[in-house]
């Protein structure tokens, strides 16, 4: 028992003495939810950390990459002041009174596809009538993106058979479970191609422009805290300038981050990459377009996980962007 307390006591001890060194270095702590694992598509974020950038905009930043988290409901209640979500999440979360605010467009493309093999003759969105699809479920980008896709069209789920199969696109397609999946851009297509599978590709972003990726706040941390918003935006925003313009360098810096990463495959991981910052780039980075989100908010109450219209104006903001 002497022993347990003993020991109690110095984690104690070194847990103030970390506290006391965090206060007297004057940085704010952020706790940033990311919604998946470490991965390479982080990159903007492990650079901006490793380069100093949150430090010498005044933050200490933990990335949280807790898959359960909930993360606009956090955001919303304000037990984090900041997180990385998808802007299909945005909408339906203020229509249930979270006050969640998008302060800052990570991807400019919507990051979905549809992929089959070549010898299936998929083209355009009208190819997918009568074809069963495979996705991880009735939920997320990969849904959101697929009813897009449907509805760019002119089909509905009625014209389509489902088939919800988790996160196993590649194995579904390599074994022919389905004919067709819905994937992430810059992953499912990458891993299947450099299998050896000659593969054709619909892109959301080719059809209709989406409010994607990016980082959000809330009305109160804004309102209270309008410079640390400004100072995250733009230390982010500089993490992802300098990946676009050297994707290697990135690279680098995100096996530090990424478990593995240094054993992975360098050339698909870095296809991955490259693949990604081709849906982040735009002449302002940062910025959402009004259009994206009008288009998002169109497929959110075609799908009914929208009931009425929100007010756009108060679901993001270019007010912090540089």
């Amino acid at each position: 028992m002497k022993k347990f307390l003993r020991f109690a006591f110095c984690i104690s001890f070194l847990l103030a003495a970390c506290g006391s060194k965090a206060a007297s270095s004057g940085l704010t702590s952020v706790r940033l939810p990311l919604g998946y694992i470490p991965n390479v598509q982080f990159a903007p974020l492990y650079v901006a950390e490793a380069r100093g950038y949150f430090r010498d905009a005044g933050i200490q930043v933990d990335f949280d990459y807790s898959m359960e988290t909930d993360i606009t409901a956090l955001v919303g209640a304000n037990q984090v002041q900041f997180g990385v979500v998808s802007g299909d999440q945005v909408l339906p979360a203020r229509a249930q009174g979270l006050p969640v605010v998008y302060v800052a467009a990570w991807y400019q493309q919507y990051p979905v596809s549809v992929v089959s093999k070549s010898s299936l003759g998929l083209r355009t969105p009208q190819d997918l009538r009568g074809k069963t699809i495979g996705l991880p479920g009735l939920y997320g980008a990969n849904y959101i993106g697929l009813r897009a896709l449907l509805h760019a069209g002119g089909l509905g789920e009625s014209d389509v058979k489902l088939d919800s199969i988790g996160y196993t696109q590649v194995e579904a397609l390599a074994t022919d479970r389905d004919q067709v999946v819905s994937v992430y851009t810059a992953n499912e297509p990458v891993q299947l191609r450099a299998q050896g599978y000659s593969l054709d590709e619909v892109r959301v972003a080719d059809y209709v422009q989406l409010a994607s990726n990016g980082l959000i706040t809330n009305e109160k941390t804004i309102a209270d805290q309008p410079e640390l918003v400004r100072a995250m935006v733009k230390a982010f925003l500089h993490g992802l300038a300098d990946t676009i313009a050297d994707p290697a360098a990135a690279y680098d810096i995100s096996k530090t981050y990424v478990p593995n990463l240094s054993q992975a495959d360098r050339t698909v991981q870095m296809n991955v990459l490259t693949t990604t910052i081709a849906e982040w780039q735009a002449a302002r980075l940062g910025y959402s377009d009004p259009k994206a989100w009008e288009n998002m908010q169109t497929v959110l109450m075609d799908m009914g996980w929208l009931s009425k219209t929100q007010d756009l104006s108060q679901a993001f903001t270019n007010q912090f962007v540089p």
